[in-house]
């Protein structure tokens, strides 16, 4: 039987059909056998996260992501497709991150960063209950656009009710009175101008007369320094030569002092109590002279007897 020129078309459509789906097929089962399946669960949020996002070690893209699943209320479950020559071990962590202003996009992506956060270097292995082996997780740091201009204008809102609380109406009124106080002052110092001109010319000229005077005030610290503060110094020189001279002196005057004291002093109180003896016995002599002159002649009679006594 023969086949006309549509029928010959449709079969060697669905001929091409058929080839182009055993290439598709070949090419995903040559790709996937590139890749190896991982899986990561998180409880942090994933906003920003979809499948393909780009998955990296150590800052080198090594895969992408499958597929982000729900898997309760708190639970998130990320496949992720990672090339088997990446160095996935134990030790690997997986990190929810985002990055700004970067080359794949103007606000930025989010992606899974991957490193080493450990000494187990151990392949991963899927557990008995489990499909895919799982990454362990640190903390996202995914900041979406959102939240962060919701958290700029939080900023704002605050800033602007402390402006507002600070910046009262007695505030402007003081900062206001101050700015006119700043330019009353200002004003003065230009109108002063001159004024100030001509201090500055007084001011430079009494420098110039003050220079003499100082060269004068040099000259006479060093004729002091030169001149009298030597002379002083022999002069002290001498005192203390004087004083080492005369130390001999005082230690005789001591020695003449003490025996002055000792030996000299007692005679002469003695000799002073006999003089004073003397002059008391002669003031009673000449006070009975006095009064019986006879008694140069016959002498001191003794008394007469009293009554009752005998010669």
């Amino acid at each position: 039987m023969k086949l006309d020129a549509d029928s010959k078309a449709r079969i060697a459509f669905a001929l091409v059909l058929l080839l182009a789906a055993a290439a598709g097929a070949a090419w995903y089962l040559f790709s996937s056998s590139r890749y190896t399946t991982y899986q990561i669960q998180t409880h942090d949020p994933v906003s920003g996260l979809i499948a393909d996002a780009p998955v990296e070690y150590h800052g080198v893209d090594v895969g992408k992501v499958k597929s982000v699943e729900l898997i309760d209320s708190r639970s998130i479950r990320v496949l992720l497709s990672i090339k088997n020559g990446a160095p996935v071990t134990a030790a690997t962590v997986a990190t929810i991150t985002s990055r700004g202003l970067a080359t794949r996009g103007f606000t930025g992506y989010v992606y899974v960063s991957l490193e080493d956060a450990g000494t187990d270097f151990r392949s991963l292995v899927a557990r008995p209950d489990e499909r895919y082996p799982a990454i362990a997780t640190a903390p996202s740091k995914s900041v979406n656009l959102d939240l962060a201009i919701s958290q700029v204008n939080e900023n704002v809102q605050f800033m602007t009710e402390l402006l507002q609380n600070v910046l009262d109406k007695n505030t402007v009124a003081s900062l206001k009175q101050s700015v006119d106080s700043l330019h009353q002052v200002t004003k003065m110092l230009a109108d002063n101008n001159a004024k100030m001109n001509s201090l500055i010319i007084n001011g430079e000229r009494a420098s110039r007369q003050l220079q003499p005077l100082l060269a004068s005030s040099q000259d006479a610290v060093n004729t002091l320094q030169t001149q009298v503060l030597p002379e002083t110094h022999r002069a002290l020189t001498s005192l203390d030569n004087l004083s080492t001279s005369l130390q001999p002196l005082l230690e005789s005057s001591k020695d003449t002092v003490n025996a002055l004291q000792t030996q000299v002093l007692p005679e002469a109180h003695k000799a002073l109590t006999s003089l004073d003896y003397l002059s008391k016995s002669l003031s009673g002599f000449a006070t009975k002279v006095s009064k019986d002159p006879s008694v140069i002649v016959r002498g001191v009679a003794p008394p007469l007897p009293g009554p009752g006594e005998e010669e």
